[in-house]
């Protein structure tokens, strides 16, 4: 027997805005600026990179590589991506 594995994209789950909200609360909760940066990269691929790119005021292989794992987007750039996708930081008690 053997054993086949299929590559996963998160992005092709996250299709309504509920989903979407509970992914990223849920990758907040982990506290890991690695781990939020990978997720809003998935949520923009699902809404549409090109689109997010043109609203965020970057070029879309410029926000591809800065949301990817090996990335560094500025904190600037994570406002921008936020912005786009209709969403805002806020800060609650720890």
């Amino acid at each position: 027997m053997t054993t086949e594995f299929t590559d996963y994209d998160t992005s092709e789950y996250l299709d309504s805005e509920d989903d979407i909200i509970a992914y990223l609360n849920a990758a907040a909760e982990y506290d890991d600026p690695a781990l939020m940066q990978v997720a809003l990269g998935n949520v923009a691929k699902a809404r549409g990179m090109t689109q997010i790119a043109k609203e965020a005021g970057v070029g879309r292989e410029s926000l591809y590589k800065s949301l990817s794992k090996d990335g560094n987007p500025s904190f600037q750039t994570i406002l921008k991506v936020i912005h786009a996708l209709g969403g805002r930081i806020s800060i609650q008690p720890a």
